[in-house]
């Protein structure tokens, strides 16, 4: 055999052994299973409370948001003080951007709000016109906001918080400071139909929900919610659903929440956990530590939560989980109560802790 030939056959008989080398280390090591998401694994949209600086600036805030979540409320960015903070003068900047970001992404877009007793500029608080002019005012916000992101935003909390928490009236004069309605004192008992109506007008395409915490402790509160929702409902004013908000803590009673659910979706309206977090400082204890039992106690809660809502509240009307942001160092309850507290599925670093593995597990993924 020529010399040529040799050597052609034996780079053959090399890159055949080559070959089978490779096979079989592709078989011995096999590629690694997908890691779970929360959003891969819920039958439902899962959701957290974002800001527009978080997106903008922080590329772990962003980089967990686009693994784990389909769905954005927009923390502080679409209320009244930052969307007219003059009359007539309409400031979208800050609500577009996160808008913007959840389409390009293709999460779900819930607004949040048109109509709260807090969070109102000066020029509202110090109003002074007529019970006309008061309408007019009320009436223009929620139309012109609506049509602004008609057809980008998904759904609204419409009105927020609107019933007291010692006896589920309406609010109306303060019992605490800035605990009462100027919209229920100037528009009369019926103003929340109404600015349900102004919303519908404005953008029809659009689910509208009433929002409020406290459903979980059952008493006077949730008996008024439940009559308020039903109500507008019976009347033919465009609800969709309710937001139960659930800023709770870690020593809640558990049979309250699932009261809370049957009822609520014994209404027949869609039902959103919309701003969940879990508190484990409610004694605002200064020396507290973060210890493991804290930890596995929180994740069980987060674990009852997402599966008592999934296993109670009927598949059509589960709008989802929402968490009131999602990592511990974004939360608003160690800045709002001054203390230290650890209420988040993500610890300060972006890290997933038991909590979001108790999540994870409750909406029916597996670690």
């Amino acid at each position: 055999m020529q010399l040529p030939l040799r050597r052609f056959f034996i780079i053959c008989l090399l890159l055949i052994v080559l070959a089978i080398a490779n096979s079989c280390k592709k078989k011995s090591n096999p590629a690694p299973a997908p890691v779970a998401t929360l959003k891969g694994n819920a039958p439902f949209y899962m959701g957290s409370a974002v800001t527009s600086n978080g997106i903008q600036s922080n590329y772990f805030y962003q980089g967990t948001l686009l693994t784990e979540y389909n769905s954005l409320t927009a923390d502080y960015e679409m209320k009244f003080d930052i969307t007219e903070p003059q009359p007539g003068t309409f400031n979208y900047a800050p609500g577009d951007y996160i808008v913007n970001f959840a389409a390009q992404h293709h999460f779900r877009m819930h607004g949040h709000n048109f109509i709260w007793h807090q969070a109102l500029p000066d020029w509202v608080l110090n109003f002074s016109g007529d019970s006309l002019a008061w309408e007019n005012l009320f009436k223009t916000h929620i139309e012109t906001e609506a049509a602004h992101y008609k057809g980008k935003v998904a759904s609204w909390d419409v009105v927020n918080e609107a019933i007291r928490d010692d006896d589920g009236s309406l609010r109306n004069k303060d019992v605490n400071p800035g605990d009462g309605s100027i919209w229920r004192r100037h528009l009369g008992p019926d103003y929340i139909a109404r600015a349900f109506q102004y919303a519908h007008e404005a953008d029809p395409g659009a689910l509208l929900f009433y929002n409020d915490y406290g459903q979980e402790w059952g008493g006077a509160k949730l008996d008024s919610m439940i009559a308020l929702v039903t109500g507008l409902k019976n009347r033919g004013i465009p609800i969709s659903g309710i937001g139960m908000q659930m800023h709770i803590d870690i020593n809640i009673d558990t049979a309250g929440i699932t009261r809370a659910f049957k009822r609520l979706a014994a209404t027949g309206l869609k039902v959103h956990i919309s701003e969940l977090d879990i508190s484990v400082n409610p004694g605002n204890d200064p020396n507290i530590v973060f210890t493991s039992v804290l930890q596995l106690k929180q994740a069980a809660l987060y674990q009852f939560i997402a599966e008592t809502y999934r296993k109670t509240v009927p598949v059509a009307q589960q709008y989802g989980i929402t968490t009131w942001e999602f990592c511990d160092a974004d939360s608003w309850i160690p800045v709002f109560f001054k203390r230290k507290d650890w209420p988040l599925p993500f610890d300060a670093h972006y890290q997933k802790k038991p909590a979001y593995f108790g999540l994870l597990k409750g909406i029916g993924g597996k670690e």
